[in-house]
């Protein structure tokens, strides 16, 4: 049941995304195809993490905000499809651990930074648990961006066919920090992720993660 569910759904949504979309997956060859790793992407639309997921095409787990689990079907569900459930704004005890575990089983496994969904499609003030994590397990980190799912919205999208993009760029690992790691230097690491993901979108996708040349090219 639970790889009927999970390949299931994934070409389902594949599917979907060849006929009612124009999808496209840049950067495919910069994915390690087995080992850990801690993919990191924005976020526009609920449907985010299967599109991301297949662009990515490895087997993942992903974190989901711990209310979409509350539902008792929706709960089953998501975890049957590798989810796990996550405090909005921290990454509580149990979701640290299964995250940890999972990387050291040479799985992967995709968060949003961010949190939530951007209102704006800019990107905005990430929390630390990927940076968090990222330093625990010690993972490779692999930066991805998506764009056009936030037109993904009501039903006029089915006859615009919108053109949906997700670019995949290289891994990289986080610097090692002497001692413990200060709030400072995890809001330090984290800018840096966000970085990352914030040269695989488009300028006007950038927000808060702006750089001060881009904003100088725009004026």
């Amino acid at each position: 049941m639970h790889y009927c569910l999970y390949y299931g759904g994934k070409y389902l949504i594949w599917l979907l995304l060849l006929l009612l979309t124009r999808y496209r997956v840049r950067g495919r060859e910069n994915v390690p195809h087995q080992g850990p790793l801690l993919i990191v992407s924005n976020h526009l639309n609920l449907a985010d993490p299967p599109i991301v997921g297949i662009g990515i095409g490895r087997k993942m787990a992903f974190l989901a905000k711990e209310a979409l689990f509350r539902p008792r079907l929706a709960g089953y569900v998501l975890r049957r499809c590798g989810a796990f459930p996550v405090r909005r704004g921290g990454i509580n005890k149990e979701a640290l651990c299964k995250a940890t575990h999972l990387m050291a089983q040479g799985m992967a496994l995709i968060m949003f930074p961010e949190g939530r969904r951007s209102p704006v499609r800019q990107l905005e003030p990430a929390f630390s648990g990927s940076a968090f994590i990222a330093m625990r397990s010690g993972a490779p980190i692999l930066p991805a961006s998506i764009s056009g799912t936030e037109k993904l919205s009501g039903l006029s999208w089915l006859i615009r066919r919108p053109e949906i993009t997700v670019n995949i760029g290289r891994p990289f690992s986080l610097p090692p920090v002497a001692g413990k790691l200060t709030r400072a230097e995890l809001t330090g690491l984290t800018d840096s992720i966000m970085e990352h993901i914030a040269e695989l979108l488009p300028a006007e996708y950038h927000g808060k993660y702006t750089r001060p040349e881009t904003e100088k090219h725009e004026s």
